[in-house]
C-alpha cells in the first residue's frame, strides 16, 4: 500500500426510506387507523434505527453502494461520472469520514479534505474577511496557514472589493467563489471535489479547473466528481463510472467517457422514439406531427462536438385531408434553466415548404461548426404555418456537448441551414 492513497473494498452504504401510507376509503377505515397509529409509529420508530438482517431487500431499504472496490495512487487524479443518484455523492462521504458505510472499508494514506459543500459554515452576518477565518478552520486550516494564504484566497475569488462586507449582500455567485477559494488553498495530500463547479460562470469555472489541475500536477491525490465529460476528460487519467450504485466500467478516462457518453446517447435517442409515437404533452393544430427527431452519422459516435458539424433530422406526418401544407421549422437551444441561447429558423432560407399532398418528410438541420461550448443542453422543435403552431416538442431532446481538441474555447459564429432531404425535394 506504500503507493496507494486510498483504497476501497467491498464498499456498500444501506438507508431506509419512507413509503406511501395506506389511506382508507371508509369510515370504519378511517376509525381503526387512528386506534393502530399509536402502534405503528412505535414500530416505524424502531426501524429507523434497526436492520432486520433477513429482510435486506424490503421495499423501504435502499442500497446507495454495493459492493464498491477500488484503489487510487499517490498522485492519481481520478474522475467518477454518472447518473444522478447513482451514489457518487454518498461514496465521497464516506470516504471524507462525513458517514460510515453499512459494510466495506476505506483505508487511507495522507490528510484528507474535501470540497464537498462548497461555502458550508459560511455565517451570513460576517464579513467575507471573517467567514474565510471561519470555513477555513472548520476545513482543518489553523489561524497562522490562512494568514499566510489570506492575499492569494482574496485574490483567486476576485471579491476584493466587497471582502468587508457581510455575506449576506453577497450574489450566489460570489458567495460560491469564496467558498471555492477557501478550500482550494487548503494543503492536504488527499483531496475531494464534489460538483463544486456546477454554479458560477464560465471564466470562474475555467480558473477552478486550472487550479484543481495545478493541484494534481503538484502530486496530490484527487477525487473528482463532475456531471462535465469536459472537466473530467482535461483533468483525470483514470475514471469510474456508476449507476444504481455499483461499478459498471473502470479504466482510462478517455473509455470510460466514450462509453458513457454512448450509453446515454443511445438511451434518450431510444427514448425520444417512442415519446414520439406517443407524446405525453403536444400543442398546435394537428395538421401534421414530428414523428422522430435523430442525429445523424456527422456526429461522431453520437456525441456532439464543439466547433465541429452538427447535424438533426426531423421526421413528420401530414394529417389525412391535409392537401397543401406550408409549413416551415424553428429549433431552439437552451439551457437547463430556460435560457434559449441559439436559435434556428428554416425561413432563414426558404419562406417555407409545400407538402404538395404527401403524407410525410423529412427536414435535416445542419450546422457547419457547432458554437456552443461544452456542456447538456435542450433541444425545442417547432413546426409551423404562417405564423400559427402545427406541432411542438418541448424540453425532451437532450444532446451532450464535448470539446475534442481540448484547446479552449471561442465564440465562432456558425452558420447553419436546413435543407429537405434528396436536393431539396419532399420524400
Amino acid at each position: 500500500m506504500k503507493d496507494v492513497a486510498i483504497k476501497v473494498e467491498n464498499l456498500s452504504k444501506r438507508y431506509r426510506i419512507g413509503l406511501k401510507e395506506e389511506t382508507k376509503d371508509t369510515l370504519f377505515g378511517v376509525l381503526g387507523s387512528i386506534l393502530e397509529s399509536s402502534f405503528q409509529n412505535l414500530k416505524r420508530l424502531k426501524k429507523l434505527t434497526s436492520f432486520n438482517e433477513n429482510k435486506n431487500e424490503s421495499d423501504d431499504i435502499i442500497w446507495a453502494l454495493k459492493d464498491i472496490s477500488f484503489e487510487v495512487k499517490k498522485g492519481e487524479v481520478l474522475g467518477i461520472i454518472g447518473p444522478n443518484g447513482a451514489g457518487k455523492s454518498t461514496l465521497l462521504k464516506i470516504i471524507a469520514q462525513i458517514t460510515y458505510p453499512t459494510s466495506g472499508m476505506v483505508k487511507l494514506d495522507g490528510r484528507v479534505a474535501s470540497l464537498l459543500e462548497v461555502g458550508t459554515g459560511f455565517h451570513p452576518e460576517l464579513t467575507g474577511r471573517e467567514n474565510i477565518y471561519l470555513n477555513g478552520t472548520i476545513l482543518g486550516m489553523t489561524k497562522k496557514e490562512i494568514d499566510q494564504k489570506f492575499d492569494e484566497i482574496v485574490d483567486f475569488s476576485d471579491i476584493e472589493k466587497f471582502i468587508d462586507t457581510p455575506v449576506k449582500r453577497y450574489s450566489s455567485g460570489m458567495g460560491v467563489r469564496l467558498g471555492f477559494s477557501v478550500a482550494a488553498h487548503l494543503d492536504p495530500e488527499i483531496l475531494l471535489i464534489d460538483e463544486v463547479l456546477a454554479v458560477g460562470d464560465l471564466e470562474f469555472q475555467q480558473k477552478c479547473l486550472q487550479k484543481i489541475d495545478d493541484i494534481g500536477a503538484n502530486g496530490r491525490t484527487v477525487i473528482f466528481v463532475s456531471h462535465n465529460i469536459r472537466s473530467i476528460s482535461a483533468l483525470s487519467n483514470k475514471c469510474l463510472l456508476i449507476e444504481n450504485g455499483k461499478i459498471i466500467k473502470n479504466g482510462s478516462t478517455n473509455i470510460v467517457t466514450e462509453y458513457y457518453l454512448n450509453k446515454n446517447q443511445q438511451q434518450l435517442n431510444h427514448y425520444f422514439d417512442n415519446l414520439l409515437s406517443n407524446p405525453v404533452e403536444r400543442s398546435g393544430n394537428g395538421k401534421a406531427r414530428i414523428s422522430k427527431i435523430m442525429l445523424l452519422e456527422s456526429v461522431d459516435n453520437d456525441v456532439v462536438h464543439f466547433n465541429e458539424k452538427f447535424s438533426i433530422q426531423i421526421e413528420f406526418i401530414v394529417s389525412p385531408g391535409i392537401n397543401v401544407l406550408r409549413y416551415y421549422f424553428i429549433v431552439n437551444f437552451k439551457t437547463k434553466s430556460d435560457k434559449i441561447i441559439f436559435k434556428c429558423d428554416s425561413r432563414t432560407y426558404f419562406n417555407g415548404y409545400h407538402s404538395k399532398g404527401r403524407n410525410n418528410g423529412k427536414i435535416i438541420l445542419e450546422i457547419q461548426q457547432f458554437p456552443l461550448t461544452p456542456g447538456e443542453y435542450i433541444l425545442d422543435f417547432f413546426m409551423k404555418e404562417d405564423g400559427r403552431r402545427i406541432d411542438a416538442i418541448k424540453d425532451q431532446f437532450i444532446i451532450l456537448v464535448v470539446n475534442r481538441t481540448n484547446k479552449g474555447l471561442n465564440s465562432s459564429n456558425s452558420n447553419y441551414h436546413f435543407y429537405v432531404k434528396n436536393k431539396w425535394i419532399m420524400i
